[in-house]
C-alpha cells in the first residue's frame, strides 16, 4: 500500500488480491502514439485482472483518445470501452476531457477533447460530484403549488440553489505549466493534469479508499491521491518514470 512499482502491469496486478481496488485513474498509452522503449500492452489482460481487483462498486476512470491515419481514426476507445462491458463492467458515463490542443490537420476539425470512460462493477458505491455556480442570477425564485384541504391552491416561492453538480464535459488547460507545477514531471511526454486526478479522485472515492493507476506515468494520479487522502497504488513498466513520480511524492 502506498507504493510505486516498476514492472510489467499485468504480472504485478496478478499478485494482488480480488476485490482490493476502489477506485482506478489512469490513461494508458493508445495507438503506438508514444514511445515507451519498445514496450506495449496488452489491453485485454489488463482490463480482465482491473476487473478481478476492483470492488463491488468500484470504479475506473480510462482516459484514452484514437489516433488517426490515413485521414480516419482508429477508433481503439470504442473497443476498449465495449470490451470492458464484455468483461462485466457497466459503462456509466462517458465523459469529456476539453482540451486546448495544437492544430495538426487543415482537412478536419481541431481536436479538443479525450474520452473518460467511467466504469464501475456492479452498483456504484461512491458519487461526490463537483459542484459549480449556477450561471444566472440566483436571487430569481420559482413558483411552487400545493393544495389546501378544500381543494384550493397554495402559492409560495422558494429560493433557488446557488450550485449545481457539474456537467460530464470538464475543460481543463494542460499547456503552459498548467498541468502541474512541479518541473521534473514535464519529463514525461503525456502529463496527466493534476486538476484531472484531482477532479476524479473527489468523485468517486473517499479518504482511505486504495486508487490505483496502472500505468502511473510522472506519478500524478497517486500525488493527489495522497493529498486528498487516500492510498495509492502506481505502476509502470519505465524505472525512468518511476523515478520521476516517486520524486513528486517526497
Amino acid at each position: 500500500m502506498n507504493e510505486l512499482i516498476c514492472g510489467d502491469n499485468i504480472e504485478i496486478l496478478k499478485t494482488m488480491d480480488d476485490n482490493c481496488i476502489d477506485l482506478t485513474v489512469t490513461s494508458p498509452p493508445y495507438d503506438g502514439q508514444r514511445n515507451y522503449n519498445g514496450y506495449s500492452f496488452d489491453f485485454e489482460g489488463i482490463a480482465k485482472e482491473l476487473y478481478r481487483v476492483t470492488k463491488e462498486g468500484g470504479i475506473i476512470v480510462w482516459v484514452v483518445n484514437d489516433s488517426t491515419r490515413d485521414g480516419t481514426e482508429s477508433g481503439t476507445s470504442f473497443r476498449q470501452a465495449l470490451y470492458f462491458k464484455e468483461v462485466g463492467f457497466k459503462l456509466h458515463d462517458t465523459m469529456i476531457w476539453h482540451k486546448h490542443t495544437i492544430p495538426l490537420t487543415k482537412k478536419r476539425y481541431e481536436q479538443h477533447f479525450e474520452y473518460m470512460f467511467i466504469l464501475v462493477k456492479g452498483k456504484i458505491n461512491t458519487f461526490n460530484p463537483i459542484m459549480v455556480k449556477k450561471l444566472y442570477d440566483d436571487k430569481r425564485t420559482h413558483k411552487t403549488i400545493g393544495r389546501n384541504i378544500d381543494g384550493s391552491s397554495i402559492i409560495g416561492f422558494a429560493k433557488q440553489n446557488k450550485t449545481k453538480i457539474d456537467g460530464n464535459v470538464w475543460r481543463i488547460v494542460t499547456g503552459g505549466g498548467h498541468a502541474t507545477k512541479d518541473k521534473i514531471a514535464y519529463q514525461h511526454p503525456a502529463i496527466f493534469p493534476e486538476k484531472l486526478a484531482h477532479d476524479h479522485i473527489i468523485s468517486w472515492s473517499n479518504e482511505g479508499d486504495v486508487v490505483l493507476d496502472p500505468f502511473v506515468g510522472s506519478g500524478t494520479t497517486c500525488k493527489m491521491a495522497k493529498q486528498l487522502n487516500r492510498n495509492y497504488i502506481g505502476i509502470d513498466v519505465s524505472k525512468e518514470y518511476i523515478d520521476i513520480a516517486e520524486e513528486r511524492l517526497q
